[in-house]
């Protein structure tokens, strides 16, 4: 049980590398890796974004309060 349990898992480990390398020298990788660049920095502006308007609805529920008082 335990021999197969390694076996399997340096399987796993062996497929993970090629697959890595494959990503990163393989067909491709050029475009894979101006993608994930993209896509983190699309999530950096929608991040950043999403604290403007927490805290222009902040200021403006601050302000809205102080008028009527």
């Amino acid at each position: 049980m335990e021999f197969n349990e390694k076996i399997k898992e340096e399987l796993e480990s062996r497929i993970r590398k090629l697959e890595n390398f494959i990503a990163d020298k393989g067909i491709g990788s050029k475009q894979l890796n101006k993608a994930r660049n993209a896509q983190r920095n699309v999530n950096i502006a929608v991040f950043v974004g999403s604290l403007i308007a927490i805290g222009g609805i902040g200021v403006w529920a601050m302000r809205r309060n102080r008028n009527e008082n």
